[in-house]
């Protein structure tokens, strides 16, 4: 089996490769045929790679359902390529819990309004810029249950920044603003069964009652799932995962990848 291509921007069909005025999904055109591909991890480091340009740099979006894999995918592309790419995850963006308590949003944490959409966005654009100095991105911990502010170095020679979360395709403001930066989207599609049970045994190691996790999952994990599974046909590729084939911990495993490119908005893919 031939690896994946690893097209540039412009490479991609006109409803993918292209962006219209800024905040507006690209122009639609003829649905591209699926690709005939099951790529391994090392597949998708290698279109991964075929982003990470040398003096011009990129960002690659990872954007699936809560519990599908985006960080443990994320970080594996990102260990492969080494010093050429870093990982600034949406995540770091969460609204400190004091805050979300001021709001009144606190028991729907992780919900779009729940996050610093603007400053996301801010920092995508300076770190599209390749300032000569290192710009700090912040993390979230899930030990502390916040983020902390200046955590990711990301130096200037590297060309790839990774970036994954929930909300990178949702199409109103300021979110729809995302797609303009990013160029490539890739969902990560798991099973429900499969995800919801990560997500349970996630919320389970950090702190919660297996009762507590599961009424988080479903009343705040699952009307999010809801939100992002219908931007799913927004991607420039599909990968879809089964319980077999989850991405493995960093510097492991070459688990395969069932990826089909998606046919544009308004469309499933098979």
């Amino acid at each position: 089996m031939s690896g994946l291509p690893t097209p540039s921007r412009t490479d991609l069909p006109a409803e993918l490769g292209t962006s219209g005025a800024p905040g507006q999904p690209a122009p639609h055109a003829s649905p591209p045929t699926p690709a005939a591909a099951s790529p391994t991890l090392e597949e998708l480091v290698r279109r991964a790679r075929g982003l990470a340009a040398p003096g011009a740099r990129r960002v690659l979006g990872i954007v699936g359902p809560p519990g599908a894999g985006k960080s443990t995918l994320a970080a594996s592309l990102v260990e492969a390529l080494g010093p050429r790419a870093a990982l600034v995850g949406l995540d770091g963006f969460h609204l400190a819990n004091a805050e979300l308590v001021r709001l009144g949003r606190r028991d729907r944490k992780g919900a779009p309004d729940t996050f610093d959409a603007l400053g996301y966005l801010a920092l995508l654009r300076r770190l599209l810029e390749r300032p000569t100095e290192v710009v700090y991105a912040p993390r979230y911990t899930r030990e502390l249950e916040e983020p902390i502010a200046g955590a990711v170095p990301v130096p200037p020679e590297v060309d790839l920044i990774v970036t994954e979360g929930n909300y990178l395709l949702l199409d109103n403001r300021p979110w729809r603003f995302l797609r303009d930066l990013l160029a490539e989207t890739w969902y990560l599609d798991l099973d429900d069964a499969t995800r919801v049970e990560r997500l349970v045994a996630r919320h389970v190691r950090f702190g919660k009652t297996p009762a507590e996790a599961a009424a988080w999952v479903s009343r705040s994990d699952e009307a999010n799932a809801r939100l992002v599974a219908a931007t799913r046909a927004h991607a420039d590729l599909v990968v879809r995962l089964s319980r077999r084939d989850l991405p493995q911990p960093r510097g492991t495993g070459t688990a395969p990848h069932e990826a089909v490119r998606s046919r544009g908005p308004g469309s499933a893919t098979p």
